[in-house]
């Protein structure tokens, strides 16, 4: 998809990529006209900066990719130099676009990232923190839900999760915040997967609160108890008009029954 072509998709007016669209808009338009991703991404940082016009910290600016030397660790280079390396394409737009909504959550983050990389170092295995850091970073939503909704998703029990608390859903707020989650949403398919983190905040539309609060859950103990459930997005009621056709649940290759109610077939 072309940068410009991007400024008018339908997919910026679908439930999930609505709360994206303030961001997301002005910086491809901008993106289309300059050529480079970083430098769209900087011009929208400014204008934050200029006009106040959020109250929480901002983002690091952003730099080209080959500022940062193919020797050094990508988060090391962002805590010491405070500056994001960011290449010409979708999954770093993506990822700028996270910098800017939730940059006190991003630099958290990275500051994990960077402290497991000092002490490990940059190995075959990432370790047990930095798996869990890297899927919060990439592919997690922050979920603020029901008990019995986050109870049948921790049990995968995808019949009360989509049908029998279908209006449940209707008080719960989502966010996606994985960028290379939000990428693979600009053309979504029945099976994508998120890693659901839950998630108890005061006012889950005001996006500095969100930044603040979700910050103050991330700590190496918290990761380490994976605090993650698989959560079928297309699957959620009200968001894709697919869902709502006869037989979309019953398509046992994406919503896989339970091991209980195969053995009693």
């Amino acid at each position: 998809m072309a940068h410009g072509a991007l400024i008018q998709a339908e997919f910026w007016n679908t439930p999930w990529f609505d709360p994206w669209k303030k961001w997301g808009v002005p910086v491809v338009h901008d993106w289309a006209q300059s050529g480079a991703v970083e430098v769209a991404l900087n011009r929208y940082r400014d204008n934050v900066l200029q006009e106040k016009m959020h109250s929480h910290q901002i983002s690091y600016p952003f730099v080209a990719q080959c500022q940062m030397h193919d020797s050094q660790a990508y988060e090391s280079f962002i805590l010491k130099h405070q500056q994001i390396p960011t290449r010409n394409n979708y999954h770093d737009y993506w990822n700028g676009l996270c910098w800017l909504r939730f940059p006190i959550i991003k630099k958290r983050l990275n500051q994990l990232q960077a402290e497991q990389i000092e002490v490990n170092g940059i190995g075959a295995a990432r370790g047990q923190v930095r798996d869990a850091l890297t899927l919060w970073d990439e592919n997690s939503v922050l979920l603020q839900t029901s008990d019995a909704i986050w109870l049948a998703l921790t049990d995968r029990n995808w019949k009360k999760v989509f049908i029998t608390y279908k209006e449940d859903w209707k008080n719960s707020h989502i966010i996606l915040f994985g960028h290379a989650l939000l990428e693979k949403m600009m053309s979504p398919y029945k099976s994508i997967t998120a890693h659901a983190v839950r998630v108890d905040l005061s006012n889950p539309t005001d996006d500095a609160e969100v930044d603040t609060e979700v910050c103050q859950q991330l700590s190496q103990d918290y990761l380490k108890q994976k605090p993650f459930v698989p959560l079928l997005l297309l699957g959620i009621p009200h968001w894709h008009e697919q869902n709502q056709e006869a037989g979309f649940y019953e398509d046992t290759k994406v919503f896989r029954p339970l091991r209980s109610e195969l053995t009693s077939i």
